[in-house]
């Protein structure tokens, strides 16, 4: 199969990229940076040749924006899937659709309980709003599209509008203490290469009626463990402070754990990186 990668240079699309490069049913993995199509200002005549000229079997969209205001998050988080479904469906009708969301969809949901994908999605941020509209493009059956709601990605290559990527920056270059927000929320941390494992796996699965699945670990810790383990894995004897604020992308969300139930059965994936694993790795980086 040839593979269309959209945004295969970000932190989650090298992932990916890597991944299909070694995966036996690939042919070929076209990367389309922005050089040559850049998605955010683009228009669907502009996607649509760029379809034509490749003519994948499957569309991979790791595209998305995390911060700006509420017009820019939906560019990047709804616009752009509903270009790819507009041109997918006049050029490429049977090639298959794959977009990252995020758990940030659903919303607070109440502790100790993990969510599914079945349950009712009630974002709270921007953020949350414009990837469940996206996901509402890929469930509208337009095209044979996957939307995979992505708990806390971690691992090597995090950028620093993450709490564990700006702690890894904070403690590469600390003398002393270093300070964050509140770190007592618990968090699904998935590892980024497990992530990405899921896009393939979500590539050539025989999908049936299901079209969103969640990928995350299952488990939750506090973002003080996690931050924890981080500093021991780059060798930080310091202090870590905490300070009021936090993310404006988890909203009032405290608690969050992922029914990866559906992805076992239907996509056959399961993560194999643990936490430890993922900050080592991190650390690694240098």
């Amino acid at each position: 199969m040839r593979v269309l990668l959209l945004g295969a240079s970000g932190f989650l699309g090298r992932q990916v990229r890597a991944q299909l490069e070694r995966d036996p049913r690939v042919g070929e993995v076209v990367c389309a940076g922005r050089s040559r199509l850049d998605l955010l200002t683009a228009d669907v005549q502009a996607v649509a040749e760029l379809l034509s000229s490749v003519r994948p079997g499957a569309v991979l969209s790791c595209v998305g924006r995390m911060a700006g205001g509420p017009d820019e998050l939906l560019r990047g988080n709804a616009g752009v899937v509903a270009m790819l479904v507009e041109a997918m469906g006049a050029v490429t009708p049977s090639a298959r659709l794959v977009r990252l969301g995020s758990a940030a969809e659903y919303g607070p949901t109440p502790y100790g309980r993990s969510v599914h994908e079945d349950d009712e999605a009630r974002p709270v941020t921007a953020y949350g709003v414009s990837h469940l509209a996206g996901t509402g493009l890929i469930t509208s059956g337009a095209v044979d599209g996957v939307s995979l709601r992505v708990f806390n990605p971690v691992g090597p290559g995090l950028s620093q509008a993450n709490v564990l990527g700006r702690a890894a920056a904070l403690l590469r270059e600390a003398k002393d203490d270093i300070t964050l927000g509140p770190l007592d929320a618990l968090r699904d941390f998935v590892d980024v290469r497990d992530v990405a494992r899921a896009v393939v796996a979500a590539t050539f699965a025989d999908l049936g009626e299901e079209r969103v699945f969640n990928v995350g670990s299952g488990q939750a810790v506090t973002v003080r463990e996690a931050v924890g383990l981080l500093a021991r894995a780059m060798g930080y004897t310091g202090g870590i402070h905490e300070v009021a604020g936090g993310s404006d992308r988890s909203g009032a969300a405290t608690w969050s754990r992922a029914d990866i139930t559906r992805a076992e059965k239907v996509l056959d994936w399961r993560p194999v990186h643990g936490l430890a694993e993922s900050v080592a790795a991190m650390a690694e980086e240098g």
